[in-house]
């Protein structure tokens, strides 16, 4: 393994590096050996994670926009000068082929240094005031601490995202990134300290007892805005703790992606379009193709080529530079994928490819499932694994309908060429990103986020400052 000082095995709290008598292991997908052992934090560490934040905000709330901007720019240097020794670690921890692992340390940096700029373009306003002696000013402020939990499937960036709106914004941070990958976060920890931002701006907490360490994040009252990216259910209970202190909420949810194929559409960039966003860090991510849909008249040219894509795809080990398919996360991840599949199959669903595991590994061959139809179980849930159903379709309509048959709208993709149905559709989807012939769609510039029960707020984008701010209305007498 890359021996780096980047390799920390402990909690980042108010600049010091915690220890601990129980550790647990952090293990590589690719082969289950045993990465670390990170010293096990609970919730007593946690409450001092925020204690830290707490202590920290006034001073760094009061530093210029500028200020700010220059610590975190030096912070997203440090992050590029150590792309590939974080790509490692990374790639190591979570699975993913070491290419997309470099593309993760650059997509979260993207926020680091976005909103390093962002920062100092909070705007505020001067109203028209009800009489001539009033004046109305309407400012921004940050709001405060803020708490985050963060997923295994983008370790990095999942966290360089919320935490360079907030340190921006002026807020001060606590993060518990997931405890199959923690190391990626605690090596961002190391690179901020590197950069100078001050003690206890930004914290790491790193344990396996998620339940509890999230209930004190969600609940303590120095906390003022919760932010998580995960699953829905996870998100509503999250979201119910967050009611008693009635904290500012963000959720980035869970998704059921259509990608959808007209009949005027470009059938191989179609194709190409959807092998990326379907088969990227092995089908794990929320904004990942769930469903495709294409017309009936394409159906049979793109299946072929599609199929044909799919079985030039190469598994292994994501350290080796022809692969472009990892592992799994974990055991349980891919037994769940197999049972989507089986349910599915015993519908009338027809594997086309793939279709199974690969015995004694978290490989799962990446799948095409024919003869699917939009309320099978492989189609209504979120798959989170390399398995592509298609679904055909007559009409436009038809299409759109089975598209938002589903409680998520997070992401969805279309390909077609004609002005006026790229329109129709694009307004008719409801979800809160389109690829229109596009099957990649997340850069810094731009808002992510969903509708539905795939959560509210956005990150990234002149608005992902908006959820780490206050507005406050001043209104000025006697003039």
């Amino acid at each position: 393994m890359y021996q780096s000082n980047l390799l920390k095995n402990g909690s980042f709290i108010n600049g010091q590096w915690l220890s601990s008598s129980e550790h647990f292991e952090v293990a590589n997908p690719f082969d289950n050996s045993v990465l670390a052992n990170v010293a096990n934090a609970g919730v007593v560490e946690t409450k001092l994670a925020v204690q830290a934040a707490k202590r920290a905000l006034k001073a760094w709330s009061q530093k210029s926009a500028n200020e700010r901007s220059i610590l975190m720019r030096r912070w997203f240097d440090l992050v590029m000068k150590n792309q590939d020794p974080l790509a490692e670690i990374l790639t190591l921890e979570q699975g993913k082929p070491l290419a997309e692992a470099k593309g993760e340390i650059a997509y979260g940096a993207s926020f680091i240094e976005w909103f390093a700029e962002e920062g100092k373009r909070v705007y505020g306003d001067t109203m028209q005031a009800p009489s001539n002696d009033k004046r109305i000013v309407v400012i921004k402020q940050p709001v405060g601490v803020v708490a985050a939990i963060t997923p295994w499937n983008f370790p990095n960036a999942m966290i360089a995202r919320k935490a360079a709106a907030a340190l921006a914004a002026g807020c001060t941070f606590v993060v518990r990134p997931a405890s199959l990958t923690p190391l990626s976060a605690l090596a961002l920890a190391e690179l901020s300290k590197q950069a100078g931002i001050p003690d206890g701006v930004f914290n790491v907490v790193v344990g396996t007892d998620s339940r509890a360490m999230g209930e004190v994040l969600t609940t303590h009252p120095d906390v003022a805005k919760f932010t998580f990216t995960g699953s829905t259910n996870v998100g509503k209970t999250l979201i119910k703790q967050c009611a008693s202190t009635v904290k500012k909420v963000s959720m980035e949810l869970g998704g059921n992606a259509p990608f959808i194929v007209f009949d005027d559409a470009d059938i191989n960039a179609a194709v190409q379009g959807a092998i990326i966003s379907k088969y990227r860090n092995a089908g794990q991510t929320c904004v990942s193709t769930n469903r495709i849909l294409v017309q009936e008249s394409v159906l049979a040219e793109f299946t072929a080529k599609f199929v044909k894509a799919v079985e030039a795809l190469t598994l292994g080990n994501g350290l080796d530079s022809d692969v472009n398919v990892g592992p799994m996360i974990s055991t349980s991840a891919l037994d769940d994928v197999n049972q989507l599949v089986a349910l599915s199959v015993n519908a009338g669903a027809r594997v086309l490819t793939g279709g199974e595991s690969k015995q004694g590994s978290c490989f799962y061959l990446p799948t095409v499932l024919a003869n699917v139809t939009n309320d099978m179980a492989i189609a209504a849930n979120e798959i989170f694994g390399p398995v592509a159903p298609i679904i055909s379709f007559k009409t436009e309509q038809e299409a759109i309908e089975m598209a938002n048959d589903t409680e998520y709208g997070l992401a969805a993709y279309f390909y077609a060429r004609d002005i006026g149905r790229v329109w129709r559709v694009s307004e008719a989807l409801e979800f809160g990103m389109i690829g229109i012939n596009e099957g990649i769609i997340s850069n810094a510039a731009a808002p992510f986020g969903g509708m539905k029960q795939s959560g509210n707020g956005r990150e990234g984008s002149k608005y992902g400052l908006d959820d780490y701010m206050e507005i406050k209305y001043l209104c000025m007498g006697g003039i």
